[in-house]
């Protein structure tokens, strides 16, 4: 039954009623007080309640990208929407809605508990991405068939289902066949899973099951297979080689290219287009191992780069850390002492040693991070040399493959022109036979007609070659610019900008310490 709103209008999701329910829901006595008066930070909050609010759409919600626990259930919300930012969303309520189509859970993937309980659901839809889900409320809607159950093989996680209340729950052997469909739900309707009718519904249902379980088996198949061709080609897209193991660009020489394709209608021409697609297509595989390879190479030397980098930090890190924990334990034994002296000179010059003892802290984290940085300096400026080579070495090579298919490309093109010239003559003096193709006799009229279908197609191949090749060369430049520049920017200039601000608030946290006697008695 559809929930109505006609008498009361229905509420908005705005800042007050978030505030609201988020205060109600917050820690109470003197924590409570510090977060009404401060305030929750809405990225900081981990569960919220929008339940029996009469809410018609969901909406404002994008800031609370933490938010594990959502109930919007007993509402009128008519449309899942407004959820794209809860990523980390796990448990979603909402259920008694007037919600008719299940949508908008696409950036949900790490929910596990969710209930449309008690809406208006005919279909089981978009919940490809929800590979977690462990449990699913889906009770009094409108599913009609079992084709529910055919959706819901696909989560393999799902361990708790509730049905109760669909009309479908009504057909004959309801139960066996939803327990044989899905063997991996435990609890059906809240209660545990009879297993003697699951396998009277396994023998009721073993020839369709078997023939689902092979068309499932058949699509996981081309599915992993789609999955191996689309890793391996982001693979080949990040070696810069993407289509090269293949005769794609070959090909596209000619897709925008009809003066090519026709002039290789011209008797004899079939013979050069075979010859010049081989040695082009072998130059193109040379061109793809050897991006391969030096993507692998490129690799290394990153990863190289990054070890050595970790581990200078890493030295300098312990180092520091052994500095501060030596000054710890000098100042537990100091202020141990300072309890049980009662003379003020001694104590004030108890803390003045302190103090120099800070203050020698202070220069040897300094002098630890000045240390590191002229590492870190040594180990990025040669990263950036061996790189830079790297780079420079692919260029080179890659601009003289790129010029063996230029090369290639115009030996066609003379040899070509030098067949149809000559075919330009028998069509001239009636020497060709009489299958020869209409759209050629056309092309065939005169020398400059057929010159210029030649220079067309030759440019047209002449362009689509050093387009390729400008953008392998700028993609691989862009790749080592932006690396370097990041590398720059966030291990020398703001690693040590964050070091030095870290350093000034831990000495100013140790020289407050001793600025405050009453803290010494605690």
């Amino acid at each position: 039954m559809s929930r109505l709103y006609d008498t009361v209008e229905p509420s908005v999701i705005d800042d007050k009623m978030l505030e609201t329910c988020i205060e109600e829901q917050g820690p109470k006595d003197e924590a409570g007080n510090i977060a009404k008066k401060e305030g929750i930070p809405y990225e900081e909050v981990l569960s919220l309640r929008l339940d029996f609010q009469n809410i018609l759409r969901i909406e404002n919600l994008w800031q609370f990208n933490n938010l594990i626990k959502l109930q919007l259930d007993n509402n009128v919300i008519e449309k899942i929407e407004g959820l794209e930012n809860l990523k980390n969303l796990e448990w979603l309520d909402l259920s008694f809605n007037n919600i008719e189509r299940i949508e908008g859970l696409e950036s949900l993937t790490k929910l596990k508990d969710l209930s449309l309980f008690n809406n208006q659901i005919s279909k089981l839809e978009n919940m490809n991405f929800l590979e977690n889900l462990e449990v699913f409320s889906i009770g009094n809607n409108q599913l009609n068939d079992y084709d529910f159950a055919l959706y819901l093989r696909q989560f393999k996680e799902l361990k708790t289902l509730c049905l109760k209340g669909n009309p479908v729950c009504e057909k004959p052997e309801f139960v066996p066949f939803v327990l044989a469909h899905l063997t991996q739900i435990i609890y059906l309707d809240y209660r545990l899973v009879d297993e003697s009718l699951r396998e009277e519904g396994l023998k009721r249902f073993e020839i369709d099951i078997g023939q689902i379980i092979s068309n499932e088996e058949a699509e996981e198949k081309i599915r992993q297979e789609k999955q191996t061709l689309e890793k391996e080609t982001q693979l080949n897209k990040e070696a810069y080689v993407e289509g090269l193991n293949s005769d794609e660009l070959f090909l596209s020489l000619y897709n925008e290219d009809s003066e090519g394709q026709k002039l290789n209608l011209t008797p004899g021409a079939d013979e050069l287009l075979t010859e010049y697609h081989d040695k082009f297509v072998s130059v193109c595989k040379e061109m793809y191992d050897y991006g391969k390879a030096q993507k692998d190479l490129r690799e290394n030397e990153v990863n190289e780069f990054w070890k050595c980098l970790n581990e200078a930090k890493d030295v300098n890190t312990e180092e520091a850390s052994a500095a501060i924990n030596t000054y710890v334990e000098y100042k537990k034994i100091v202020f141990e002492e300072l309890n049980n002296i009662t003379d003020q000179i001694v104590q004030e010059a108890k803390l003045d040693e302190c103090n120099e003892e800070v203050n020698k802290l202070t220069d040897k984290l300094m002098s630890l991070e000045i240390q590191v940085v002229d590492q870190l300096e040594e180990i990025i400026r040669e990263f950036e040399r061996n790189l830079s080579e790297m780079v420079n070495n692919f260029v080179e090579q890659i601009q003289g493959l790129f010029g063996q298919l230029r090369d290639l490309e115009n030996i066609q093109f003379e040899k070509l022109q030098e067949l149809c010239l000559s075919t330009l003559e028998k069509v001239i003096k009636g020497e060709v036979s009489d299958d020869f193709p209409d759209d050629l006799r056309d092309l065939y009229i005169d020398k400059d007609t057929v010159v210029n279908a030649l220079q067309t197609s030759h440019d047209v191949h002449t362009l689509k070659i050093d387009s390729r090749e400008d953008d392998m060369i700028s993609k691989i430049k862009n790749w080592s610019n932006t690396m370097i520049e990041q590398i720059h920017d966030e291990e020398e200039y703001k690693r040590n900008r964050n070091r030095v601000i870290e350093i000034h608030h831990l000495m100013d946290y140790f020289r407050d310490e001793l600025n405050e006697p009453a803290d010494l008695q605690d």
